[in-house]
């Protein structure tokens, strides 16, 4: 039994619960892709996900989609790696343009926790069934 890894597991958790908890408050989520949204689902987050890359969209498009909505805050949730780190630097910059705040204290957070283990949100559930494997 890893404390270690019940710790990390624990942490992640409550990452989630807390995205949850936002996401039903009626902030949205920006994933990448499909598979970004169905893994959030299965990880109990039922509010409004967006895709920025389903359907070829730009940047630019997908800003331009947000601010339709008329929300002053989204949770940008882009994957782990280099590609996504721009992404949310970009999409993050573009949002702030329109006064659209970019909440990216979660994907820091997960970032932080689990960047050298996975690098897209897709693959959080089986990481954390994985986690939870080898905490037992």
């Amino acid at each position: 039994m890893s404390t270690k890894l019940k710790d990390k597991e624990a942490k992640i958790q409550q990452i989630i619960a807390k995205l949850a908890e936002e996401s039903s408050k009626g902030k949205p989520i920006v994933v990448e892709g499909k598979k970004d949204t169905q893994a959030l689902r299965e990880l109990g987050i039922n509010g409004r996900i967006l895709t920025v890359k389903s359907g070829g969209k730009s940047f630019l498009e997908s800003t331009i989609e947000i601010e339709k909505l008329g929300t002053s805050e989204v949770i940008l949730l882009l994957d782990l790696d280099r590609r996504g780190k721009e992404g949310t630097f970009r999409l993050k910059r573009n949002l702030e343009g329109v006064r659209i705040k970019a909440n990216t204290k979660f994907w820091t957070d997960l970032q932080g926790l689990v960047g050298r283990d996975i690098k897209c949100i897709e693959g959080l559930t089986s990481y954390l069934n994985t986690l939870h494997q080898k905490a037992m």
